[in-house]
């Protein structure tokens, strides 16, 4: 009788279903559009967006102070060679800086925000380096034969960047660089090759990593080999229920009305994605543009060998 009640109960819930999906499809489809919506200004709805008033004050700074008593373990782990991942809904930054700023106080720290457009990811490295080089020198005594010459960082290879942060440095074993990456999923980090590189810095012997999270798909960039050996993080779940207020700044508002602003903006993002040669071909045609405002354009043929000339012969 039991497994009779469940077979009718299935089948009540299936003939509902479809009976639900054939009357919703009879009815009436509203014709109105996405496009129908006229655009704001950007600047009008950022300014918008930011006269609202902050709910629950209290409690997200309640909130935030509960999560200092997790500071010590954090540090132990950093010290045991261990990453720290933040994930959870809000802005994560404030949380991260904080306990840098207050816990992390024996070791340099390193600070990236992912949420930028763009990331030149060698040039941070650069930095990091440097920043390690200096925090050795300041730790040096005179038993220890540091070399007083050295070649530049930023005319090193990445593979010769990373050796020489996961080199042994003689007895310096506990001097090490935290380098805290707020939104390491986000969009000027986000590429396989700049997760590779991200990846073997965290697994250098002088390097800590501190980041964030905010994309639920975000694991998707690791594999196990990343996640387990090389960022070896300890994933901790802090919402904070923080705006998004300066990550937001950085991001085109859906509804915003792009204007000469925002087009600006797109086509810089677009020629800094660019080879050098193809941005030397935009430079030629926007310098004839420039020069002769009255004309509609030139002859496409022409304008190849304008920029062929000037390419190879420098005329």
């Amino acid at each position: 009788m039991e497994g009779n009640d469940s077979e009718d109960e299935g089948f009540g819930f299936s003939r509902n279903y479809f009976i639900a999906k054939e009357l919703g499809g009879s009815g009436k489809k509203s014709s109105r559009k996405l496009s129908d919506i006229e655009p704001v200004d950007e600047q009008e709805l950022r300014a918008a967006a930011c006269s609202i008033e902050s709910k629950h004050e209290k409690e997200i700074a309640s909130l935030l102070d509960s999560y200092k008593s997790l500071y010590p373990k954090w540090v132990f782990e950093l010290r045991c060679g261990f990453g720290l991942l933040m994930y959870g809904f809000g802005s994560k930054k404030a949380l991260i800086e904080d306990f840098a700023s207050t816990a992390l106080t024996e070791c340099a720290v390193v600070v990236i925000n992912g949420y930028l457009q763009s990331i030149n990811i060698k040039q941070a490295v650069i930095a990091i380096a440097e920043v390690l080089w200096d925090q050795l020198k300041t730790r040096r005594t005179p038993s220890k034969d540091f070399p007083k010459a050295q070649q530049p960082f930023s005319s090193r290879s990445m593979d010769d960047l990373l050796a020489f942060m996961d080199g042994s440095h003689s007895e310096e074993t506990d001097c090490f660089v935290c380098v805290v990456i707020h939104n390491i999923d986000g969009p000027g980090l986000r590429d396989s090759d700049t997760q590779q590189y991200l990846a073997r810095v965290a697994g250098c012997s002088h390097i800590r990593m501190v980041a964030s999270i905010d994309h639920v798909n975000t694991p998707l960039l690791w594999d196990k080999k990343m996640v387990h050996t090389q960022f070896n993080w300890c994933w901790y779940h802090v919402p904070t229920f923080v705006p998004y207020k300066v990550e937001g700044i950085f991001h085109p508002l859906i509804l915003a009305h792009g204007g000469t602003a925002q087009s600006a903006k797109t086509a810089a993002i677009v020629l800094q994605s660019l080879t050098p040669n193809a941005q030397s071909v935009f430079r030629v045609l926007a310098e004839h543009q420039l020069a002769h405002p009255d004309e509609e354009g030139k002859d496409a043929c022409k304008q190849f060998i304008q920029y062929m000339s000037r390419a190879l012969f420098g005329e």
